[in-house]
């Protein structure tokens, strides 16, 4: 039996997530990010993490220009910058406004979030129509804060006692 993209859409929709901002800069296009889901650690020795990017998205082109990026963890307070890295803007439109430093890597840093990972790419692997991005941590940035979640198509934030 195959799962039709329609089920399997509805079935990850229960699957809660934090959401992140993915950013690269190259000479040739400049400062680009987009907002993610999927991402993931996957090795502390050496330090290792994984992001998961649309065939299509244009900021798979700058980081395979570069060979580097930033995972920037959003807070409860960043939903529109979520919404306004998700598409829809231009990339200078998604830059606008939201203050950010160059990492070690040249990558870009979101000022303000929960916490950003600059990294260099090892490795590039294809599945389906997506890339799967792993990185080498080359520097970790933390702040206090709370995460946005996004559950059932819509953001959510934790109870806090």
């Amino acid at each position: 039996m195959t799962v039709s993209a329609d089920e399997f859409k509805k079935a990850l929709q229960f699957w809660a997530s934090g959401i992140a901002v993915v950013t690269t800069f190259s000479e040739k296009l400049g400062a680009q990010g987009m907002t993610v889901t999927a991402f993931s650690s996957v090795s502390v020795e050496p330090p290792q993490i994984l992001v998961c990017i649309n065939e299509n998205a244009d900021t798979g082109e700058g980081i395979d220009a570069s060979q580097c990026f930033a995972v920037n963890v959003l807070s409860s307070a960043q939903q529109a910058l979520s919404n306004q890295f998700a598409g829809g803007l231009s990339q200078a439109e998604r830059f606008a406004n939201n203050p950010w430093e160059t990492a070690v890597t040249g990558a870009p840093i979101l000022s303000d979030t929960l916490m950003s990972l600059d990294c260099k790419v090892v490795e590039k692997v294809k599945a389906g129509t997506h890339w799967i991005i792993i990185g080498s941590v080359q520097a970790c940035i933390s702040r206090e804060g709370d995460p946005v979640l996004y559950y059932r198509s819509g953001y959510r934030q934790l109870l806090t006692e």
